[in-house]
């Protein structure tokens, strides 16, 4: 097996895999992508991704099998019935330790993306944070919309960068960042599913955190208007 992945479920319409951290979802440069790794060693001759991972990203990702499949995924994702909860580490005191980030988003010059204060078709995140000591805060992020590079953003947006972040906290090199894809809640076909699956930033406060707050839609997140 791959150590860019390790397989959590295999059912008859979908995949579901942990992602490793630094391994492009495409292949780029010769290096084969997430896509391309999950089909060789799964000896799968098509897969389709249905939503995707940032490269400095892990955790769970979701691969149909067919593209029929596929599409009503997309539709679960468009019409937001798929809950996302991720996790990410950084070393800064946020403007604010929970709420909510909304805001269109730009490509700016350097090829980073900006949040802005107007809502046309805004990137939408809820978070809450909590101290893990030693001048660290894990955040639980939970993204109603899935723009690129939008928990980035909206992280350094309240002047807490995630750490190992190379676009959006350059100043912290680390060999990897700090954001992870905890877990995914959903109904497909009239049957319920969660996986969920701990990130691999081997600290005992995270592992404790994770422990505590292991059902994070239980969490009383505030109704959206």
């Amino acid at each position: 097996m791959s150590t860019a992945f390790t397989l959590i479920d295999d059912n008859e319409h979908f995949i579901v895999v942990n992602k490793a951290q630094n391994i492009n979802f495409h292949t780029e440069d010769n290096q084969l992508g997430i896509v391309e790794l999950v089909k060789a060693n799964l000896n799968y001759s098509q897969l389709y991704p249905v939503h995707r991972l940032d490269k400095m990203t892990s955790g769970l990702l979701i691969f149909a099998k067919t593209s029929e499949i596929a599409a009503q995924f997309g539709q679960l994702f468009n019409d937001r019935l798929i809950e996302k909860y991720y996790l990410a580490l950084s070393d800064k005191k946020p403007k604010r330790k929970q709420g909510l980030i909304k805001g269109d988003m730009t490509k700016g010059r350097n090829g980073s993306y900006l949040l802005l204060k107007s809502n046309h078709n805004p990137a939408i995140t809820q978070f809450f944070s909590s101290s893990l000591g030693d001048g660290l805060r894990i955040f639980l992020l939970k993204p109603h919309t899935g723009k690129t590079h939008q928990l980035r953003v909206a992280l350094k947006s309240i002047a807490a960068p995630i750490i190992g972040d190379p676009r959006y906290y350059p100043n912290n090199q680390k060999e990897f960042g700090c954001l992870h894809a905890w877990c995914l809640r959903f109904t497909f076909n009239d049957r319920d599913y969660h996986f969920q699956i701990d990130p691999p930033w081997s600290k005992i406060s995270v592992d404790n955190w994770c422990s505590e707050n292991d059902h994070p839609w239980l969490t009383h997140w505030p109704i959206l208007k």
